[in-house]
């Protein structure tokens, strides 16, 4: 399985080599942030507050941010793009099998993603940090983020996995399984996501840090590759083709882990060659750095409580959606899906925000973090009104990918419609919230997701189906409320520029 998978990242490696340049000449390119001068803490606080000017440092021009800008989104956008339309092929092969077996599997999303919380918030503290030491040249202390950031990883992401396999039943109940095939479905689904857990939550830190250098393509190349073999083997597993048993919903739970096991083992051997920025020997052990720790937690802490708090409104949510049956819920998770297609956009994008401005925090250059910031939001905008165009017109045929009921598609399609409105919004609210997060300005969005995740949208959620009983539209207008205001508050957060003066020791 190794073999296969380092053979399909070479080959992808070299066609999208001749595509967009290949990695080696990429390495060797310097950003434009590396041609200007290192400023002082005495620059980063007198740039708070004030109004940001448009002209750049003598020698920088326009054109060079938006290529050190363009080169770090695109292998994320087609990583993340390529990730997520994996997860719509697994949703279309498994809505093959009914709509229960949709419900059953979305049911399993939100405890995993609540299980991952720890890590994930870890991961944003050891971005930050990469970013902020490659930026002030300190490559050992890069490094060592890494070691500690895996350490963390491993501990949370162990107890995570075992709590997730014991209770695998009682949180898919608990999430508004409507039937015993439903919650059959997505407790066997969840147990075998349990199993790869670990690797899984491993490559993902080795992915943070890599992004935090602005090393993107590395990890694009191996989470292509898992993408890759996880639908090879949806398609042998769930179906029982070539001899193999047919093991439907559960089959598209190991053909997935099977695929993160590969990402995992070529993420390892990615930062173990020697000469790379970051470079883990294995042999230097993984002794506790308890200022590296501190470090981390500083930032990573307040990202676990905005991601236990997302979490939170977001069960609330899909609990209260839930209550509207299983086809109701089926098409909101089809729905969504499609939705989480329009994140890469603006996910892809804020992976260059976080490295470039997090990056130049470090050089302690706040014009230059400013200037990376307004132009990746100008290329992510644009971005986003041919997403909305696209869901806008052609979302029936979208939904109809999924599934064959009519039911599903004919309010999957007018769904897609609000999701097409708030498409520039949500764009804007990645890429700034990015920005932010490459500052380690993490208390702010957490606050931010407190008032509109927890509150806004399982609020409003409640009042229009259980009061005035708007069914799956009024989900959707809760939804399209907590965007609108989210990327209100995160907007007058980076404009207040307060993130500026956050200093990372």
């Amino acid at each position: 399985m190794y073999k296969l998978g380092n053979n399909l990242g070479m080959r992808l490696r070299g066609k999208l080599g001749k595509i967009f340049g290949s990695p080696d000449d990429d390495h060797d390119h310097r950003l434009a942030l590396d041609l200007v001068e290192a400023g002082t803490d005495e620059d980063l606080k007198k740039s708070v507050g004030k109004k940001v000017g448009k002209a750049l440092p003598e020698g920088i021009t326009s054109r060079m941010l938006y290529r050190d800008i363009v080169k770090i989104a695109w292998p994320s956008f087609v990583e993340l793009t390529l990730t997520q339309l994996t997860s719509m092929a697994d949703m279309m092969m498994v809505g093959r099998l009914g709509a229960y077996a949709i419900s059953g599997v979305g049911l399993t999303n939100q405890p995993k993603f609540l299980l991952m919380t720890m890590f994930i918030a870890m991961n944003v503290g050891a971005t930050a940090l990469v970013a902020r030491y490659k930026g002030a040249d300190e490559r050992k202390k890069a490094n060592n983020v890494l070691r500690q950031a895996l350490l963390l990883t491993f501990i949370f992401s162990a107890i995570a996995s075992i709590v997730g396999f014991i209770y695998a039943q009682p949180m898919v109940k608990f999430m508004g399984a409507a039937d015993a095939e439903t919650l059959a479905a997505g407790t066997v689904y969840l147990k075998i996501q349990m199993v790869g857990f670990v690797f899984m939550a491993l490559a993902s830190t080795i992915t943070a840090s890599l992004r935090g250098i602005g090393d993107s393509k590395t990890a694009m190349v191996y989470n292509l590759t898992a993408n890759v073999v996880n639908v090879i083997l949806n398609y042998i597993l769930i179906y029982g083709k070539f001899g193999f048993p047919r093991m439907e919903v559960a089959g598209a739970s190991l053909a997935t882990i099977i695929g993160q096991f590969v990402a995992f083992v070529m993420a390892v051997r990615a930062v173990t060659r020697k000469g790379q920025y970051l470079e883990l020997d294995i042999k230097d052990g993984f002794k506790p750095d308890w200022n590296i720790l501190k470090n981390i937690f500083n930032i990573g802490i307040p990202s676990m409580i905005e991601q236990l708090v997302m979490r939170a409104g977001v069960i609330i949510y899909a609990r209260t959606v839930a209550s509207l049956g299983t086809v109701a819920y089926a098409t909101h998770q089809v729905s969504m899906n499609i939705q989480a297609m329009s994140f890469m956009n603006g996910q892809a994008f804020a992976v260059s925000a976080t490295s470039l401005v997090g990056q130049s925090l470090g050089k302690k250059r706040p014009d230059m973090s400013n200037a990376y910031a307004q132009r990746t939001r100008r290329i992510g905008m644009t971005v986003s009104m041919i997403l909305a165009v696209t869901f806008f017109f052609f979302g029936r045929y979208i939904v109809a990918l999924y599934t064959n009921e009519t039911e599903v598609i004919e309010q999957g399609a007018k769904i897609l419609m609000l999701v097409a409105f708030i498409q520039p919004f949500q764009s804007s609210q990645f890429i700034l919230t990015g920005a932010l997060r490459g500052a380690g300005d993490t208390r702010a969005t957490a606050i931010i997701i407190f008032i509109t995740v927890l509150l806004v949208r399982p609020g409003l959620a409640i009042l229009t189906i259980k009061h005035l009983e708007w069914g799956l539209i009024g989900a959707w207008i809760a939804l399209v409320a907590d965007q609108m205001l989210r990327s209100l508050l995160v907007l007058i957060r980076y404009n207040s520029g307060k993130w500026k003066s956050i200093i990372v020791q």
